[in-house]
């Protein structure tokens, strides 16, 4: 079973668009999606070297339109707005996720632009994000972003969907959310002040011991175990955008899972706090605008959407 490319060594450079699908262009859009792989191949065959590659995924209201007489895949639902006491991640519109990384931008961007052009009529794009790799791997809050990714074997099967759902094997879940950074208040905090907030030194990036972190780091909070002690993971593709002429510093959040329950519990743990009260500290310097949850089916799947298994 062919997986869309989820691992892969961080980009330089990434576009997400979000999409709503017009009333009455189902069909029109499921063709569309049978042709993805062809379209990131004319693109790509361009420059190769510069690894251009592109993941769909699929909504839970736009499953329902696209694939009526098809089973709903296990893990898929509208995202859900997590309310704590000070801080919402809040849940937005979206029908399709295109993500698109690429070493260079403008990889991503011919790609997008293609794309549009042939959505053009059937699907409106609602949000458009140009990222970007910030020095060493950072965020723009100054700490490096996705050092607790898997890597290898762990990562694929943190990501990969396997006989739990065996029709719909090879495929993933992915969880997005757009922050928006207050940067004049995270700079008035001292770097020890930044530290405890992530749970890192912000310099060499080292996590702090157990027993020193507060318990409303942003790592205390994000690391979950099953019922074994068992580390659940997820794999991270975040990067840093913004726009200095409208004083907008981002980070995009996303998240692929195989179980995207799991990275509901981690966002429940950042917004109620584990236990409640102690929500992430970060949230009082970052701001979710978007919120959404799609279904990655297998390349596979894609090309000829017939459940497997």
């Amino acid at each position: 079973m062919a997986t869309q490319k989820l691992v892969a060594p961080p980009a330089r450079a990434a576009m997400f668009l979000t999409l709503t699908v017009n009333d009455g262009s189902e069909e029109a859009v499921r063709d569309l999606l049978t042709g993805m792989s062809g379209f990131t191949r004319s693109v790509a065959f361009r420059e190769p070297d510069e690894h251009l590659l592109c993941v769909v995924g699929i909504g839970s209201q736009l499953w329902d339109r696209l694939f009526p007489n098809l089973p709903k895949p296990r893990g898929l639902h509208p995202f859900e707005e997590i309310k704590g006491d000070k801080h919402t991640a809040v849940s937005t519109p979206g029908d399709l996720l295109i993500h698109l990384r690429s070493g260079r931008l403008d990889m991503c961007f011919e790609l997008a632009r293609l794309l549009g052009k042939k959505f053009e009529g059937h699907a409106e794009i609602i949000d458009e994000v140009h990222g970007f790799k910030f020095f060493d791997e950072r965020d723009l809050l100054g700490f490096v972003d996705g050092t607790e990714n898997p890597e290898g074997d762990k990562a694929e099967d943190a990501v990969t969907i396997g006989e739990e759902d065996a029709a719909y094997a090879g495929g993933s879940y992915v969880i997005v959310q757009k922050y928006l950074h207050d940067m004049a208040g995270w700079d008035a905090l001292t770097v020890e002040e930044q530290e405890d907030a992530i749970g890192r030194s912000k310099l060499d990036d080292v996590e702090m011991d157990d027993d020193a972190k507060p318990a409303n780091a942003h790592i205390k909070l994000n690391v979950i175990h099953d019922a074994d002690g068992k580390q659940l993971q997820i794999m991270r593709d975040n990067m840093p955008f913004g726009s200095v002429g409208e004083r907008e510093f981002g980070t995009y959040f996303i998240g692929y899972a195989k179980d995207p329950s799991v990275t509901e519990h981690m966002l429940r743990n950042m917004f109620i706090g584990d236990p409640p009260g102690t929500y992430d500290r970060i949230l009082d310097f970052s701001t979710p605008k978007t919120g959404a949850l799609f279904f990655v089916p297998s390349v596979d799947f894609l090309d000829d959407p017939t459940p497997r298994g």
